[in-house]
């Protein structure tokens, strides 16, 4: 993807979630200059730290005594709870020239466990604050340390390639003197020499799914950057086979199980569905509940959810023909789904009347 691409992929995954976006590209391709154009888009304060400019002290403070008991002093780059909404950027991660360097910011790009702040070492850092990192890829055409899966495993992995038409419009912008504009207008290949294709080892991982699942949740991607995003997490080949079987899966209805089984996971799918797919579901489910000899409490509550979903003259139909049958009328009828089948089975009665 291109920089101003990249820029928006930043922009759903830093305001959004609590993930930690890492940014990899050749030199000069613009890592840097575009998280600080979307810091002033965003209004947030910009904090880079040059990792290879910086030793353990740097990142987690001086140690002091007080009392009987040793504490570290805050680094003064680091947002404090009350400064204004920040985004920190570990800028040439891989270029950290000391191993304890890399070992202790390992701790701050790793996104915080649900229900914790992210920290380092005895600092923690407020959800208002996030943090992004940028690397040269490590394909030998630069002096970097090979990170390992581990660390790379705990980020969103994002590329960035050179792109003249996003350049040129950066360029008319910034008002670049007019000659350099039009020489390259002509000779665009003069404007980058594009290094060697950005790959990086990724592989699927449950913490890789795991990220997946929050980017889907939170985030929506142009149709032609979603699959980039994917790449970045848990390998080209996953993320190909992914998005085919969401593709697939498209145009199948939610099935009956789905519905009393796993209605959280298909909510809006369900209620996305065309009226032909939402009567297929609909069709399903009138064939298997009668069925059933019992439904469970929450298969009951996931029946109501759909039902409530339905159009007002599609539920009155599927409400009617589930009082059918005997099990069934007993569960949808219980008191506390009078808020979604109460003025339905009103009408029936008064229709019946």
């Amino acid at each position: 993807m291109n920089v101003e691409q990249m820029k928006a992929v930043l922009k759903e995954i830093l305001v959004k979630t609590n993930l930690t976006p890492c940014v990899v590209g050749h030199r000069g391709v613009g890592k840097s200059a575009g998280v600080i154009q979307l810091c002033r888009e965003l209004d947030r304060r910009y904090v880079p730290l040059r990792l290879g400019q910086m030793e353990v002290g740097d990142l987690v403070g001086i140690p002091y005594r007080e009392g009987m008991i040793m504490q570290w002093s805050r680094p003064s780059w680091w947002p404090g709870d009350d400064s204004h909404e920040t985004i920190v950027h570990c800028d040439e991660l891989n270029r950290a020239q000391q191993e304890d360097t890399l070992q202790a910011i390992f701790q701050f790009v790793e996104p915080p466990a649900e229900g914790r702040l992210r920290g380092l070492h005895t600092h923690t850092l407020d959800p208002k604050h996030k943090v992004v990192v940028s690397i040269n890829p490590p394909d030998g055409s630069y002096q970097v340390a090979t990170l390992d899966r581990a660390l790379m495993d705990r980020m969103v992995i994002i590329t960035v390639e050179s792109d003249y038409a996003c350049w040129s419009r950066h360029a008319r912008e910034r008002e670049f003197d007019p000659s350099v504009q039009q020489f390259l207008s002509g000779n665009s290949h003069l404007l980058a020499r594009p290094g060697n294709p950005v790959e990086m080892e990724v592989e699927p991982t449950e913490r890789g799914w795991e990220m997946v699942s929050t980017l889907r949740r939170c985030c929506r991607f142009p149709d032609n950057l979603e699959m980039e995003v994917y790449v970045g997490i848990v390998g080209r080949e996953a993320a190909v086979m992914f998005l085919r079987w969401c593709h697939d899966r498209k145009g199948r209805p939610v099935t009956a199980q789905e519905v009393l089984e796993q209605w959280p996971q298909v909510a809006v799918r369900a209620a996305a569905q065309r009226d032909d797919l939402q009567a297929a579901t609909m069709n399903e489910l009138l064939t298997v509940l009668p069925l059933r000899r019992d439904l469970a409490e929450e298969e009951g509550d996931h029946l109501v959810a759909y039902l409530s979903i339905l159009p007002r003259d599609l539920r009155f139909g599927m409400v009617k023909a589930l009082l059918r049958t005997p099990q069934l009328a007993e569960v949808i009828s219980r008191d506390k789904y009078d808020h979604v089948v109460l003025d339905t089975i009103t009408l029936i009665s008064g229709e019946v009347a």
